[in-house]
């Protein structure tokens, strides 16, 4: 079953908040509310997938995503080109262009935004980034759960990605890389809907200090919620560029170096 467009554009609390963790990143969403045929890609996390939406379609006129920890470079532009072969029209019908930001894999980010930049260059269409983070809680937004709601992503070694947000209080943590305690401490009473990859530690950081916490999904962003995000954003402000809210892991070894003569 293919996943219905979320229009969020009808929702006031989905599109305030949504459009407030789209500007912490450097982008605004547009309030045009325009009707556009966007091509979405997302290569930030472990999935390699792209989708078409049309405001005028009831259901993404195509989609593919397929599970990679590994080799999106060699994935990425085949599925794109298998989805674009199932919409009328191809890729000149497109209009905008939309990709992950991060945060993620510093290899996956790299290899979905220089394929988004290229196809806009090539086709001489706008190119706009999405958060992971944004993407990821957009589903749950739609829903309208209650309480707090909250994107965590593993960011291994005891940490996590982590945005937050409720109807009360807007951003509750904004994007940050932060441990799980000092997540769970800033998350108040609850209750709090978590998804992503660091859901279930956070859920039982939670549940250890009487936060009454439910995981949702440990899964990526959904393509058609990246696709969703792009089409209210806006390409002068929301740009294709990553988020990276730490370093790298590999750092430079400086106690290994010859010093120069």
């Amino acid at each position: 079953m293919q996943a219905r467009p979320l229009r969020l554009t009808g929702r006031p609390f989905c599109r305030r908040v949504v459009c407030v963790s789209i500007d912490w990143a450097g982008g605004r969403a547009s309030a045009t509310g325009v009707s556009l045929r966007i091509l979405a890609i997302d290569t930030a996390l472990d999935l390699c997938s792209a989708c078409v939406l049309d405001d005028a379609a009831e259901a993404p006129l195509a989609q593919e995503s397929m599970a990679l920890a590994r080799g999106h470079a060699e994935a990425l532009l085949p599925l794109v080109e298998r989805v674009m072969a199932r919409v009328e029209g191809g890729f000149e019908s497109l209009e905008r262009i939309a990709v992950t930001v991060g945060p993620g894999s510093y290899t996956g980010l790299r290899v979905g935004l220089s394929a988004a930049r290229a196809l806009g260059l090539a086709l001489g269409k706008p190119v706009v980034g999405v958060t992971t983070l944004s993407a990821l809680l957009t589903p749950l937004l739609a829903a309208n759960h209650e309480g707090t709601l909250a994107a965590a992503i593993d960011a291994r070694h005891g940490a996590v990605y982590l945005l937050a947000l409720s109807a009360g209080e807007g951003i509750v943590v904004p994007p940050a890389h932060i441990t799980v305690e000092e997540a769970a401490g800033r998350l108040g009473a609850g209750p709090v809907t978590l998804v992503g990859s660091g859901a279930p530690a956070l859920a039982a950081a939670l549940q250890a200090r009487g936060v009454p916490a439910l995981v949702a999904d440990t899964a990526g962003p959904d393509i058609v919620s990246v696709a969703s995000l792009g089409q209210v954003a806006d390409p002068a402000q929301a740009l294709p560029r990553p988020m990276y809210l730490r370093g790298p892991d590999a750092q430079p070894q400086d106690h290994a170096r010859l010093a120069r003569r």
